[in-house]
């Protein structure tokens, strides 16, 4: 595999205030990578920065081979790259047919784009039943749905995905990652997610990146991320659960 998108060196910044220092990381075709960290560690604002919504004051972003560091956001949806942001903002007083619409917004291909939006339908069938309905009007979970759907309109190489189970509950958080797995494995869509949930995130992703006060800390494949102390601890909770264990089983010893 090839390296699809290559972060050197980025840096990015609020004013004063610098929120990722020096990120380098490298994502492969047909991957799923996943960034990890606590809140405010930095984790959206390398999927912004990468998308084009912050210019980095520092560094180089190339996606296919292109520098699109500081590109504008509409130029990089263009060149195969789609973000779909945390708190999925639909265009509330719009179709559902009308949102995914405007995710094929750069496209002419009508025949294609309507084979595409039967494709969407066919993974959230939800959609085909509220495509008359305005989006501001769907659950929570709906409008994950459509907010990935309307990236997919766009017939992306890659995507961007920004805490895709914020305020989902574990059922819908299941089923929506269900489907992020199905489009990268049928589509062959590669895709960097930032996700809480850092063991539903392990669990699907190839490749993981642990970020802690804006800067990488710790990168392997998510297998070997697993079985690491520090992840176990501080990410999927285990730690303490597991020296629980060990202490009931040392007094039940003491019974016998």
């Amino acid at each position: 595999m090839d390296n699809l998108l290559q972060l050197n060196n980025v840096e990015s910044a609020y004013g004063p205030v610098r929120a990722i220092r020096g990120v380098s990381l490298n994502v492969q075709r047909g991957q799923i990578a996943a960034v990890l960290g606590s809140n405010g560690a930095g984790k959206t604002t390398i999927l912004k920065t990468i998308s084009g919504i912050i210019d980095p004051r520092k560094g180089s972003i190339h996606f296919k081979g292109e520098n699109i560091a500081a590109m504008d956001p509409a130029h990089i949806v263009q060149r195969g790259l789609v973000h779909v942001p945390e708190g999925r903002e639909v265009f509330p007083l719009l179709s559902v047919k009308d949102n995914l619409l405007m995710g094929a917004y750069t496209r002419q291909d009508r025949d294609a784009i309507a084979k595409d939006m039967e494709l969407v339908y066919s993974y959230f069938p939800i959609l085909k039943e509220r495509a008359h309905q305005d989006a501001g009007l769907l659950s929570g979970g709906q409008q994950q749905m459509l907010a990935i759907s309307r990236a997919l309109m766009s017939q992306p190489d890659m995507m961007l995905l920004d805490e895709p189970s914020l305020g989902l509950s574990p059922k819908l958080t299941q089923d929506i990652f269900e489907i992020v797995v199905r489009i990268n494995r049928e589509r062959g869509t590669t895709i960097l997610l930032v996700e809480q949930n850092a063991n539903m995130a392990l669990n699907v992703a190839d490749q993981g990146f642990v970020l802690e006060s804006g800067r990488i800390v710790m990168e392997d494949t998510c297998e070997r991320l697993r079985e690491k102390d520090d992840i176990k601890e501080f990410y999927l909770g285990l730690k303490e659960a597991g020296a629980r264990d060990e202490r009931r089983w040392k007094k039940k010893k003491t019974w016998r």
